[in-house]
């Protein structure tokens, strides 16, 4: 696809502590699947690792209640491929941290702040992707933007 941009990806989040990171995962490559701005609008794909960036906690100590209601830190790393009249690397990010964002608010409500999504380099991908991630990808997505994506993964 020659009019393609990738866009190596970072989401972080904190998520209610009975969060599931697959179904965390499953929101956000959903939410990149349109993306635009104004009048503009573009296909996305997202194919990445979730993760916790946290330690697992252990079951609430019956004498503090309030172990049970903390958040935990969930991240997703990856790489963003879009396509059409996209815009530069900054507009792709801020066009997939609204859709994200509205995304997460939807399915977890109001969690304190809204997701951080950021640009990242290749090589952070690869370094820093740890051997746990559980992969997710964009469901339904455009043919083309997965084929474009298949040598990153």
């Amino acid at each position: 696809m020659a009019d393609s941009l990738i866009v190596p990806l970072l989401v972080t989040t904190d998520l209610p502590p009975d969060g599931d990171l697959v179904e965390f995962g499953r929101v956000v490559a959903d939410a990149v699947r349109a993306l635009g701005r104004g009048d503009v609008s573009y296909a996305g794909f997202l194919y990445g690792g979730v993760f916790w960036l946290d330690s697992p906690r252990p079951p609430p100590d019956e004498g503090d209640p309030t172990a049970a209601d903390e958040l935990r830190f969930a991240a997703l790393i990856g790489y963003l491929s879009v396509s059409g009249a996209h815009g530069v690397v900054k507009d792709v990010v801020c066009d997939a941290g609204g859709a994200i964002s509205g995304a997460v608010a939807v399915r977890y409500g109001d969690l304190g702040s809204p997701p951080a999504v950021m640009a990242i380099r290749t090589e952070d991908v690869r370094e820093r992707t740890p051997p746990s991630v559980v992969l997710v990808r964009t469901a339904d997505a455009v043919p083309e933007l997965v084929a474009v994506t298949r040598s990153y993964m």
